[in-house]
This record gives structure tokens, sequence and C-alpha cells, in this order.
């Protein structure tokens, strides 16, 4: 791993879980063990540039992911229960803390930082497509709407397990998800 990379890791990590503004840059360096030089030699413009870029990596890590489940199964209601049951086990399996990877930062930035909300818009569009892209063929125009649908349901059962140290809440969202999309 880079220097880079390991930067860019050790800051979606730290993101996660304790979001922007409790995430320094010193923190970043000393958990990451890249030199402070390089912080500022890959991120010329600072944190901001470093969270925007943090935010970006794990928009594709995840997208890919939802991808590839999505891709796993020929029905869409499958896919996406299976998608949100997988990812409250991974939840669990962090001790609740992981599952929410720009969560806090769209909270914290969206009205404060135009550039770290755009960041958090392009990864949530990001998230939706893959949603959007397997419902399309049996839900045609719904689709879009549905995946924000899903993607919203997702997030605040993430933010639910996450307080309630259980993963019910995700439980309860793919369930309903179910019914929702099997039309019962």
């Amino acid at each position: 791993m880079t220097k880079r990379d390991a930067i860019i890791a050790t800051t979606c990590r730290l993101l996660e879980l304790q979001g922007y503004r409790a995430t320094g840059l010193n923190e970043i360096i000393r958990e990451s063990g890249a030199p402070k030089g390089s912080l500022y030699h890959y991120f010329p413009e600072g944190k901001d540039e470093l969270a925007a870029e943090s935010i970006a990596h794990s928009a594709a890590v995840i997208t890919a992911n939802i991808a590839g489940v999505m891709a796993a199964h020929d029905d869409a209601a499958t896919a996406v229960v299976s998608f949100v049951r997988q990812l409250a086990g991974y939840v669990a399996a962090s001790g609740y803390q992981q599952g929410g990877p720009i969560t806090a930062v769209a909270l914290e930035a969206a009205s404060t930082n135009e550039r770290l909300r755009l960041a958090c818009r392009d990864a949530y569009r990001a998230w939706r497509q893959p949603f959007a892209d397997k419902l399309r063929p049996a839900y045609g125009d719904r689709a879009d709407r549905l995946a924000a649908l899903i993607l919203s349901a997702i997030e605040g059962g993430i933010v639910l397990t996450r307080s309630e140290q259980s993963v019910q809440p995700l439980l309860d969202v793919a369930d309903e998800i179910e019914t929702l999309l099997m039309g019962t």
C-alpha cells in the first residue's frame, strides 16, 4: 500500500468512526504512519481535499459491493434484500462501529462545506445507481425513485442499528423492502 493509499484508508476509517470535525490531520498522520510532508504532498489543499477523496474512495468500494450483490441474483427483490442482510451482518461484526462511511460527514458538512456536500451527494448517487439498474427491468420509471427510497431506508437503518446496537432495524428494513418489491 502506498503512503497515499494509507492516508486515504486511515481517513476513511476515522471519518466513519468519528466524523469530519473530530478527525484531525495529526491523528491521520499518526495512524497512517505517513510523514506529515507526504500528507501535504498528496493533498495540498488540506483536510477538505483529503476528506473529499476519502469519500470518493468509500463510494467506489461500496458501489462495487452493491453492484456485485445485484449481479449475483436474478431477482431484484432478492438482490436488494440480500445486500441489506449482508450489511446488517457487517455492521454487527464491526461491533456496531462501521456501516455508514459518510453518514457523519454528510450530516456535519452538508450545510457548511460545499466541497464535502458535493462529495457526499456524488457518493449517494453512485450507491443508488446499481439498485436502480437492477430494479429498472421490473419497475421501469419507478426504478430511480425506488432506489432512492431503498438507499434512504438503508442509511436510516444503519443509524438505528448502530444506535441500538442491534441488527434488528436493518433486518426490518430488509423485510419491508422485500414486501414492497414483492407487492405483498
